[in-house]
């Protein structure tokens, strides 16, 4: 194995991760490497090397996996769903024990900071936690019928294999958000991964396959590294995949999406984001300064929800300004499994390449940068220095998303000025506005405000807690995942009448011979 030094090596023993990893499986003793797999290398962004190697799945070996979780649908579906719940329980349990490696694995082979790594483990456990009780409920409404002696109800019923392609930002997190949910409502699940973090997907299998083996089920939980063109693909159009949740680009989205529903199959789609935070003349500049640097720094500016545009009241902007430069100059660049570190690297050479093919247009599109904006060679191969840049107005590149720390910030005269350049985007996931006035904020978060799916006040666009349904609105694709009643996307509604009286009356009083 290639590691880095013998510490990461004591990381991946601990998590039974191998030299070279088999990269499909469908529970205990089920791991397949595939003899036409590809070998592809986790490199750790930090500093540009290879950690381990895994052999990809082809579509045979997907094949394998997917029918084995799908003959696995007929008897998980038919067990209660407080059962199902405590394996849940049992796989919350398994990542408490395993949270620190696990937490230093994503920081090894994403970079997102150590601290950031271990708060993704916690979202695994938390809605590990929040799916324990709702196996419980899951509940239907009973419905007045208009016929005599008659009574109306719903309920829901598991829908059947979960296919569930993320992301390498989150590696771990939007697969927990979906599996959890997923199993309590009978659903079995197979996963791929993104191509850029498959060592984190194999180390997870391993604690869901020790849940497993505990209670003697197979296929529940289930694994296929592969490429999109590849796995992705064959997923798209299997009619056995009832439900595909996808976290990518919007592009990519889009042909998820068209494909799915070429095959009347159901998609999750969690998509691009452009959050902005609305900054009012009242606002708490501390506080909003914080809420700036956290949501545009952290992970990189990898999230989904990160802050990529401040849209400031002109009265307040230059000293926003200057708050923002000095406290960017104080983050701390560098190893994320070092403790004192706040960012660090880019995923790979695509991510940074990308962030400065934007800052070549800002600049052409009037923007000034107030700082950064330097490739740090000498810290690593992707590493950079976030960047603030100030625009003139909402420009082509403002509009789009570049998965990279680039803040822009844009000035406001009215609050109607501030709605208009905030969506007027095509993405539509978080929002946040800070102010003092009950007012604004009430107006922020009415039908007429905030087009996104999560809109905050006083608080930043990223760190959603897993209670709330998470998802957005426009070209990030109208999907909902983890908390509320997300969960009923994983089944499906059955309507039910049932006639107690000894007469056949017809609804809407038809009369018929």
């Amino acid at each position: 194995m290639t590691t880095v030094t013998t510490k990461h090596k004591a990381l991946l023993d601990r998590l039974g991760i191998a030299d070279i990893n088999p990269g499909a499986c469908t529970g205990p003793e089920g791991w397949i490497r595939d003899p036409n797999g590809t070998e592809i290398e986790s490199l750790n962004p930090t500093t540009g090397e290879p950690i381990a190697k895994v052999v990809m799945a082809t579509p045979d070996t997907y094949e394998t996996v997917m029918a084995h979780a799908h003959e696995t649908f007929d008897t998980w579906r038919r067990l209660p769903a407080p059962y199902r719940g405590q394996i849940v329980r049992d796989l919350g349990d398994a990542l408490r024990e395993h949270k620190e490696p696990l937490g230093d694995l994503i920081s090894l082979e994403m970079g997102k900071i150590r601290a950031e790594g271990h708060g993704e483990v916690q979202e695994m456990i938390d809605i590990c936690d929040f799916a324990v009780g709702l196996s419980r409920q899951l509940y239907g409404l009973t419905m007045n019928s208009e016929r005599p002696q008659h009574r109306m109800y719903e309920q829901w019923h598991p829908l059947g294999v979960v296919g569930i392609i993320t992301a390498f930002n989150f590696p771990m997190a939007v697969w927990a958000w979906n599996t959890a949910i997923a199993a309590v409502c009978g659903d079995p699940v197979l996963w791929k991964p993104s191509t850029d973090t498959p060592l984190t997907a194999i180390a997870v299998q391993n604690v869901a396959n020790q849940v497993m083996s505990k209670h003697g089920l197979s296929g529940i939980f289930t694994l296929a590294v592969g490429s999109g063109s590849g796995v992705g693909e064959t997923m798209l159009h299997d009619p056995r995949a009832a439900l595909v949740s996808f976290t990518g680009s919007t592009p990519v989205g889009r042909h998820v999406s068209e494909a799915v529903a070429k095959r009347f199959g159901s998609t999750i789609l969690e998509l691009g984001g452009n959050n902005a935070i609305i900054v009012c003349e009242d606002a708490d500049l501390d506080m909003a300064t914080r809420a700036i640097l956290f949501g545009a720094v952290g992970t990189a500016g990898q999230r989904c929800t990160s802050t990529r545009r401040v849209i400031v009241q002109k009265s307040i902007a230059d000293e926003l300004c200057q708050r923002l430069v000095k406290a960017y100059q104080q983050v701390q660049i560098g190893d994320p499994l070092d403790d004192k570190t706040l960012m660090g690297p880019l995923v790979n050479a695509s991510a940074v390449e990308d962030m400065f093919g934007a800052i070549e247009k800002i600049k052409q599109q009037g923007g000034t940068l107030l700082t950064g904006g330097k490739k740090l060679v000498d810290k690593g191969p992707f590493f950079v220095e976030p960047v603030i840049a100030r625009m003139p107005a909402q420009t082509a590149i403002v509009e789009e998303e570049t998965f990279a720390p680039i803040l822009y910030v844009l000035d406001y005269d009215t609050l109607e000025d501030a709605m208009a350049i905030h969506n007027g985007v095509p993405q539509g996931l978080s929002s946040a506005i800070f102010t003092d006035s009950m007012r604004t904020a009430e107006a922020f978060l009415s039908a007429a405000g905030s087009d996104c799916g999560i809109a905050n006040v006083n608080i930043g666009t990223s760190g959603a807690e897993i209670g709330g349904a998470f998802g957005g609105e426009k070209e990030t694709g109208g999907g909902r995942e983890s908390g509320s009643d997300a969960w009923k996307g994983y089944m499906r509604r059955q309507t039910n009448t049932i006639n107690w009286s000894k007469e056949l009356p017809l609804a809407q009083g038809i009369e018929f011979g």
